[in-house]
């Protein structure tokens, strides 16, 4: 069907607004020099498998319990420290918040870090603390900064070809704050094949790679044509160099290859066995952790599973912490222990690292941390009365929880300490996203020192290539 010159120029336009979408809305002429020291560094992690609790999971509520002090109508909202009680774990001496047992009883398979400390960066807003997790940069940004995802699909490409390097389970972007949220679901300058192929719900994980529903596959195969020639014509050349236009035109080849491959087989559910499918059946972050246990088992190289960031749901408590946590627990208990379990019995464990991660954490009263708080966005009775003001509902930046598994990092082992006090802050070991995200590459055996030139200076995987990889997480 020929198309008429309003429909054609209406594709370009959105086909345009697409690549600037993904990174591509250029003033960046395309990407240049890559540059690493030639050090060698031997890998202990083909993949990574990052599950991150978007919102803000308090440490005193799951993996670092304080002392318990449970509801009671006129109790001082001082006293409150966690409000769950502690319950035992796999390694002597470490107790998990009530709820969170089944990750409790494979804790002995991995790290616990209990000192991560969140970066001050004024008035605290989740997706600027998101964007700096994901990507290691503080924002704004003069450039268009890639996802740690996208920094290890360009150093290290697919392990399987027709399976993409970055993906990523749960999120819309059709939620609040939407826009800020695909500020870092970006590859940035390294172009779209890098960037992540987006499942935003696992339970429709085989949509995501067949034609719409009613299109032959005559027709797709048509479209999937004619949108290649449009990102090819000159009509493009403004917003894109041609490094970038290439790179959307492989990151559509590789998403067609994948349509028309066995390893499909990934997203369909229907062929997991049932009792093993219920276990992660816990909604949608439950099916993604099955959906990134299949896709490793297929060669996938990086995969984030997310409970999702919607502003005021989830982990984000500004009220009603503690009733909203006893759901939050049961969406991830099982299926995080499952996924850890079905990987070491298979054998995957060993070089898959999984990292369970949040941008921060929750206190009843500290809003930001000690000696940088920021302007309280909650407001928290002295006298609690009603159930609802019982949780950790301000955002706290200095002691948060982080849980790493395979890949080389130590079983058993607990990094870091924070105060049994308020303020519930890191007191032994501190540790920032610099040293995690060189942690993560240097496991991959991805150069500290690779950096790419931008407009005219060095981009390091961590900002100046100052992050230092924390050796004692290895094993």
């Amino acid at each position: 069907m020929r198309l008429d010159w309003k429909r054609r120029d209406f594709l370009k336009k959105t086909s345009a607004a697409a690549m600037a979408t993904m990174g591509m809305g250029a003033p960046l002429g395309g990407l240049l020099s890559s540059c690493q020291s030639g050090t060698n560094i031997p890998s202990t992690a083909d993949s990574v498998i990052l599950l991150y609790m978007a919102g803000g999971m308090a440490h005193t509520e799951t993996f670092d319990p304080k002392k318990y002090t449970p509801f009671r109508k006129g109790m001082e909202s001082k006293e409150v420290l966690s409000t769950f009680p502690g319950v035992p774990t796999a390694l002597d001496g470490i107790e998990f918040s009530e709820g969170l047992e089944n990750i409790g009883k494979i804790i002995d398979r991995g790290t616990l870090i209990r000192s991560y400390v969140a970066a001050d960066l004024g008035h605290i807003l989740h997706t600027r603390h998101q964007y700096h997790w994901h990507t290691c940069y503080e924002p704004p940004q003069s450039v268009l900064v890639p996802h740690i995802g996208s920094w290890i699909a360009k150093e290290l490409g697919p392990l399987n070809p027709v399976i993409p390097p970055f993906i990523n389970i749960n999120q819309r972007f059709t939620v609040g704050e939407g826009e800020e949220l695909k500020a870092f679901h970006s590859a940035g300058f390294l172009g779209s094949e890098y960037g992540p192929f987006l499942i935003p719900d696992p339970t429709a994980g085989l949509d995501s790679v067949r034609p719409p529903v009613g299109m032959s596959s005559k027709r797709f195969e048509a479209r999937n044509e004619l949108y290649e020639k449009l990102v090819q014509e000159s009509a493009m050349g403004e917003f894109g160099s041609d490094y970038q236009k290439e790179s959307l035109k492989r990151s559509m080849e590789q998403a067609y290859a994948l349509l028309n491959s066995p390893e499909a087989k990934a997203f369909d559910f229907s062929q997991e066995p049932k009792e093993k499918y219920d276990i992660y059946n816990t909604g949608r972050f439950g099916l993604g952790c099955l959906m990134a246990k299949r896709l490793v088992d297929q060669g996938a190289r990086f995969i984030s599973v997310t409970t999702e960031y919607e502003p005021f749901v989830g982990w984000d408590t500004h009220e009603n912490g503690h009733t909203r946590l006893v759901d939050m627990k049961k969406m991830i208990d099982n299926p995080i222990a499952q996924l850890v379990k079905d990987l070491d019995e298979s054998g995957r464990l060993d070089r898959t690292m999984i990292i369970v991660a949040s941008e921060f954490s929750r206190d009843m009263l500290t809003e930001g941390r000690p000696g940088a708080q920021v302007k309280d966005q909650v407001e928290v009775p002295d006298i609690i009365e009603d159930l609802k003001n019982y949780g950790m509902h301000r955002h706290f930046t200095d002691g948060c929880s982080i849980l790493m598994f395979g890949g080389g990092i130590k079983r058993g082992h607990v990094y870091g300490k924070t105060a049994d006090e308020r303020p519930c802050k890191s007191i032994e070991k501190p540790i920032k996203i610099d040293s995690i995200h060189q942690t993560i590459y240097h496991a991959l055996g991805i150069d500290p020192e690779t950096n790419y030139e931008i407009e005219k200076r060095p981009f390091y995987t961590t900002p100046d290539g100052h992050g230092v990889a924390e050796m004692e997480l290895f094993a």
